[in-house]
């Protein structure tokens, strides 16, 4: 935080508002549920969208909580494949509602893969639709290995 402090510092000399605005900025930059879901809406090959994939991936099964399952996912974290993946990941120390609702999402994934229009290419979205079908496929033998009752 000392260089944001410093970019505060140096910003407040030019004005009242430059200082807010570097402030804002600094607060938004270090912002950690920014910064843990900045691999979602990554989709192309590119280093540092790969990075940004790795880290988001890494963070969600990291959290105890599991908050990722709550969130509405859009077409692009289907694409980039996090979600899914850290559906995979976790599928065993999912609860059977969570496992309910990773199911359902991996089988609403092709719709909302389709919807994007010309955002995705037409190799991510068949990509990322065969990596829901595969997600969902285990999520619902999780699900009735240890969930369904008898």
């Amino acid at each position: 935080m000392t260089i944001c402090y410093a970019a505060l510092r140096l910003a407040a000399n030019f004005g009242l508002i430059a200082g807010l605005l570097a402030l804002a900025a600094c607060a938004i930059g270090s912002s950690p549920e920014i910064e843990s879901r900045a691999g979602l809406g990554c989709v192309d090959d590119s280093p540092e969208c790969i990075s940004r994939r790795q880290a988001t991936l890494r963070h969600m099964v990291e959290d105890k909580s599991r908050s990722w399952v709550h969130e509405a996912p859009t077409p692009e974290a289907y694409a980039s494949g996090v979600r899914l993946f850290a559906y995979k990941s976790k599928k065993k120390e999912l609860t059977c509602d969570e496992l309910k609702r990773g199911k359902l999402e991996a089988d609403t994934a092709r719709t909302s893969l389709a919807s994007v229009g010309a955002r995705l290419t037409p190799a991510q979205v068949s990509r990322s639709a065969m990596l829901a079908g595969e997600v969902g496929r285990e999520l619902q033998r999780e699900f009735d290995r240890r969930c369904k009752k008898a």
